[in-house]
């Protein structure tokens, strides 16, 4: 039995832009429905969303089929949280708040067996198809798509570095965590964030690195791609419900 192929992890490297939608809704039943509406990655959130492992396999079962590739982002680059989340089936990984180029180290030898790293074995888990895929502690990394979120000044500084690191797919830039160490509280709209966030997919382009980012406003987003980010995320479960639900109830109380 083959390993199954990460199509955004090698058509990122290909150079191809990858639409994708951010879930923290927790459900089954929201992945399934949005696997299969032609988004090319869907990001199930742990991070700022109450999901548990246990909640994080379901939603990886109810993907699997779908056009889009799950990648999901821990709480912590935490190496035994990162072993937990690839052990269930996930092939990508949105690691946050990568500082450093150590940090960045950390993350990928979290992804690799040894000698190349610290990723714990286990024979039978979903994702070697528990245990039918040959070789599979040989060859997992092939389709392990690794990216690192940049969302700090910090960061911002260390960026080249970080990208650099052998092992990382693309860097993730976080507008709403770099506009608030900027002191601009979530707010990137204005010219000074909207100048820092080209200049990062400048600096990463020149590098060969996809780029991505996250933004639920359309014309945003074209624009985004524009500057050569190549796998953005363009809205959410959770705002598409919001929206949509206020604007419904609005319409309705208004008459």
């Amino acid at each position: 039995m083959d390993l199954p192929r990460n199509a955004f992890k090698h058509a990122l490297a290909a150079g191809e832009t990858q639409i994708g939608f951010w879930c923290s809704l927790c459900s089954t039943i929201a992945v399934d429905a949005l696997g299969d509406a032609g988004f090319d990655w869907l990001l199930i959130d742990t991070e700022h969303a109450p999901n548990v492992l246990p909640d994080v396999l379901g939603q990886l079962q109810a993907a699997r089929g779908g056009t889009a590739t799950a990648i999901v982002r821990p709480a912590t680059n935490d190496p035994v949280e990162i072993k937990r989340l690839l052990d269930i089936g996930a092939q990508g990984l949105l690691i946050p708040y990568v500082q450093n180029e150590a940090e960045a180290r950390r993350a990928v030898a979290a992804t690799r067996y040894p000698p190349a790293g610290m990723r714990g074995v286990m024979g039978s888990s979903r994702a070697s198809r528990y245990g039918r895929v040959p070789d599979y502690l040989r060859i997992a990394e092939r389709e392990i798509s690794l990216l690192l979120q940049v969302e700090s000044r910090e960061a911002l500084e260390n960026l080249e570095a970080i990208a650099a690191v052998d092992g990382v797919d693309g860097i993730f830039i976080g507008p709403a965590d770099l506009s608030t160490s900027f002191g601009l509280y979530g707010d990137w709209s204005g010219a000074q964030m909207q100048d820092v966030l080209r200049d990062a997919a400048r600096r990463l382009k020149s590098m060969g690195r996809p780029a991505g980012i996250l933004t639920s406003d359309e014309a945003e987003a074209r624009r985004f791609i524009e500057w050569g980010y190549s796998f953005v995320a363009v809205g959410s479960d959770l705002g598409l419900l919001r929206r949509n639900a206020d604007a419904l109830a609005r319409r309705f109380k208004a008459s």
